[in-house]
């Protein structure tokens, strides 16, 4: 045993270990991507990071009021008109105000309305009645005047009787003259300034159920430009909120013409000429290229935020952002990214 025994089970040991370190070692399989990547298409060209957007540039809409939603009228993927409602929030409150303002504005109309129809025709044969009686009372009076006026013995008749009949004579006048100018007022219609304070009433009634008006057309959120709904995170229920939000309650913008938004380092800035074609290539498919037609710069370089996330990326790199415009049978999405490559041989 002491001879034969130990050697070999030093050796079985040593066999297992050197078999369980072989096991342990990384196999160094030679793996093919799943698409060769993309290369440059020109003689002398810049590569960037591109990304698609609508040609309007991507809308996050918003409203000006903020509520709970009560309806929505679109879904992802539509294709609306501009001024097309989009969704809506409560307004029953304002709904209520409404009708407060309209049957204030029915109220003054009426009024305005009686007074341009005033006088009424029933209302003419009374007040002509009026001063008929009183013609007569003063024809009554002059006369009772006259007859004892006409005493030639003053001693038959008294002072204060006399008198009496004087005051009545020109009391009857002043009836008289009172009726026939009661009848020349109804005659002659409503006062020109108080038509005018009713016109005014009519006037700030409606102003207020244009405000109303206005104020229920802000619950209701319509489509700025004509475009597709390219997201939708409004729910019903919900309670919406007004201001920028990390996610828009609706996305759109016009894609029957995409662009891509090619952001190019500061340092190769300058090698980018206006009007320089280029091709692009969607991520994980480098065999098919799509033409890029130059549409403007972005004057202003902003700090990078589209990362590839190579490691020799910097990350405080500054970018001019460039638009090119797709072709519109490319079968991409807003909002993919692709690798694009400019043109950096064209002279300006």
């Amino acid at each position: 045993m002491t001879k034969y025994g130990l050697p070999i089970i030093a050796a079985l040991i040593l066999t297992f270990a050197i078999f369980a370190i072989v096991r342990s070692q990384p196999v160094h399989a030679t793996v093919a991507p799943p698409s060769p990547p993309p290369t440059a298409g020109f003689e002398k060209s810049v590569g960037s990071v591109g990304l698609v957007e609508a040609s309007s540039e991507n809308i996050a809409v918003s409203l000006p009021v903020q509520g709970m939603v009560t309806h929505i009228y679109v879904k992802a993927g539509d294709h609306v008109t501009k001024g097309a409602k989009l969704f809506s929030i409560d307004d029953r409150d304002l709904q209520a105000e409404l009708g407060l303002r309209r049957s204030s504005l029915a109220m003054a109309q009426a009024k305005l309305d009686k007074l341009l129809r005033s006088p009424r025709p029933e209302e003419i044969p009374p007040a002509e009645a009026k001063v008929k009686e009183a013609e007569e009372l003063y024809q009554d009076a002059d006369v009772q005047l006259k007859l004892i006026e006409s005493v030639r013995d003053k001693r038959a008749i008294r002072d204060e009787d006399l008198l009496r009949r004087r005051i009545a004579v020109k009391a009857a006048g002043a009836r008289l003259d009172q009726a026939k100018a009661d009848l020349a007022l109804l005659k002659a219609g409503a006062w020109k300034p108080d038509i005018e304070i009713a016109r005014a009433e009519v006037a700030e009634a409606q102003s207020q159920i244009d405000r109303v008006e206005a104020d229920i057309e802000r619950t209701r959120v319509a489509a700025p430009i004509a475009g597709e709904i390219l997201q939708c995170k409004v729910r019903l229920g919900e309670y919406a909120q007004t201001g920028p939000l990390a996610q828009p309650l609706i996305l759109m913008g016009a894609t029957s013409q995409l662009n891509v938004r090619a952001d190019v380092d500061e340092q190769d800035a300058w090698r980018v000429k206006g009007g320089a074609p280029a091709l692009a290539s969607v991520r994980g498919d480098s065999s098919h290229r799509y033409g890029l037609r130059f549409v403007r710069f972005e004057p202003y370089v902003i700090p990078k935020k589209n990362l590839t996330g190579d490691s020799t990326e910097r990350v405080d790199t500054r970018v001019l952002q460039v638009i090119f415009a797709l072709d519109k049978n490319a079968p991409v999405y807003a909002g993919q990214q692709m690798d694009v490559f400019i043109d950096a041989g064209v002279k300006r």
